[in-house]
């Protein structure tokens, strides 16, 4: 130390006047290290081994379990997995068109889906739409929660990509079908099937079928098996879905009652005819998708 020097402080008590110097490289420093963190909560190894281990559980399942437990009240899950080559097509059919009609086209996101949702967010001030595809659905009940925060959502396209990259198609659908929530601590379709209607997934009838697909944006509020205005006014929207795409026989309401393909589960696009984003059907325009709990 040279004669008439002073001591420089430790760099402990220096940080705070740094910061107070240099107020813009410290945000940006923050926002990295926030960035990073978050990055490196992403599952990037995991995504892959879903090609043929099933998840034993869900972020879905572990949220519900601390929300039970939160009030005191006791939480189980009932879940037994089903291969989709069990699950009846009209089944499939019905969870596709009430979720996500361009699954086998969109690349995991619908864009077009997004706007609209967007734009009816904005119209009526809150979170009206739900624009999540089956992938995202997914990627959001494994790994992450239901908020809606801006981080979690690029969380979730990140996941998504993953999941559009690793896992083919009728991978990412059997997954869904086993891991959906259909009611408090009920998971998957063949738990649901022998809740709701006292069967085994691969023996549902098409009204059945309806009625599953038509709650799963709010199964903690409406059950599949009830006759309330929601679930029926759904169910119709359903299978007029279904009619306007030739997965039934006879439209809803003309003579008859509707009957479905026999064949089982979905194999390809081609079982779910063409209906790109952001076109319809002249029976394919009615709005279902309202937002809810189950990974929307």
């Amino acid at each position: 130390m040279t004669p008439g020097s002073e001591p420089h402080p430790p760099f402990p008590r220096r940080i705070p006047g740094w910061i107070r110097t240099h107020k813009v490289t410290t945000a940006l420093l923050v926002i990295l290290a926030f960035v990073i963190a978050e990055l490196a909560t992403i599952p990037w190894f995991s995504v892959a081994g879903m090609k043929t281990e099933n998840p034993a559980g869900t972020a879905l399942m572990r949220q519900r379990a601390a929300e039970a437990e939160a009030v005191g009240k006791p939480f189980t899950v009932t879940q037994k997995w089903v291969a989709l080559s069990r699950i009846p097509k009209h089944v499939v059919d019905a969870v596709v068109v009430a979720e996500d009609g361009t699954f086998f086209t969109h690349g995991g996101v619908d864009w077009f889906e997004v706007r609209e949702s967007l734009e009816k967010d904005i119209q009526e001030r809150r979170a009206a739409r739900g624009g999540s595809t089956i992938t995202q659905q997914v990627a959001k009940n494994i790994f992450l929660s239901t908020s809606k925060d801006p981080v979690r959502k690029v969380k979730e396209l990140i996941i998504t990509y993953l999941m559009e990259r690793e896992l083919d198609k009728d991978r990412i659908l059997e997954i869904y079908l086993n891991i959906v929530e259909w009611g408090p601590g009920i998971f998957g379709i063949e738990a649901a099937a022998e809740t709701y209607f006292g069967a085994h997934a691969e023996n549902l009838t098409l009204d059945q079928a309806a009625r599953l697909a038509a709650v799963i944006p709010s199964p903690l509020r409406h059950r599949p098996d009830g006759d309330g205005r929601y679930v029926l006014r759904r169910r119709g929207i359903v299978l007029g879905r279904m009619e306007a795409r030739n997965m039934v026989s006879v439209a809803p309401g003309q003579s008859g009652s509707p009957t479905a393909d026999s064949g089982r589960a979905v194999r390809s696009a081609v079982s779910v005819p063409a209906v790109t984003s952001g076109q319809t059907s002249a029976k394919d325009t009615t709005e279902i998708d309202e937002g809810g709990e189950n990974g929307l």
